[in-house]
């Protein structure tokens, strides 16, 4: 691991122990999502959603001026792409041990996050499996398949370089959020 990169993880670390929404920040996430949708976001401890809406501030700036359905579905996906973890929530030493395990046995992550959240294994679990679990409960909150699509599928790597509209979105997401 460089340098450059530990000292971001370091930051990253220190900035989730305090981190939490501001009020304004909240009255963007109570315009831009349901109430079935706001409540789930409002299950994420406090780190996720100032991530969540920190990922929503990225999304807003790269696609400055876009407006329509894309627009909404994108933005309340960067709100809600995390909320599979509300299933298990995580502890910070345990976002820690897979921060360490992706950064020094990333196939051992993988195999780790097969099967059911018990044990030591539960964290790997619940990095693999969160996206998956998020579509899910924000299909049941009532969002668009486009938002549902990019919650599933925030953590897949995209291969081709011909990309959709869908692709594009996501491209969006994920660039969001892996800068922060």
């Amino acid at each position: 691991m460089k340098v450059q990169r530990i000292l971001y993880r370091m930051r990253q670390f220190w900035s989730a122990l305090f981190a939490a929404p501001s009020l304004e920040d909240l009255k963007t996430v109570d315009s831009l999502l349901s109430p079935e949708q706001r409540a789930l976001f409002q299950q994420m401890q406090p780190s996720e959603q100032a991530h969540s809406i920190q990922v929503m501030h990225a999304v807003l700036h790269t696609i400055n001026g876009r407006a329509g359905e894309r627009r909404q579905d994108l933005l309340a996906a960067a709100l809600l792409h995390d909320v599979g973890k509300i299933r298990y929530p995580l502890r910070i030493w345990e976002r820690i041990l897979i921060v360490l395990g992706r950064a020094f046995t990333p196939e051992q992550v993988k195999r780790w996050g097969e099967g059911e959240a018990n044990g030591w294994r539960r964290a790997f679990v619940v990095a693999a499996r969160h996206p998956e679990w998020g579509a899910q409960m924000a299909a049941a909150a009532g969002v668009s398949p486009l938002t549902e699509a990019l919650i599933r599928w925030h953590q897949k790597q995209l291969l081709s370089h011909q990309r959709d509209s869908q692709d594009e979105d996501l491209y969006i997401l994920q660039s969001a959020d892996h800068e922060l």
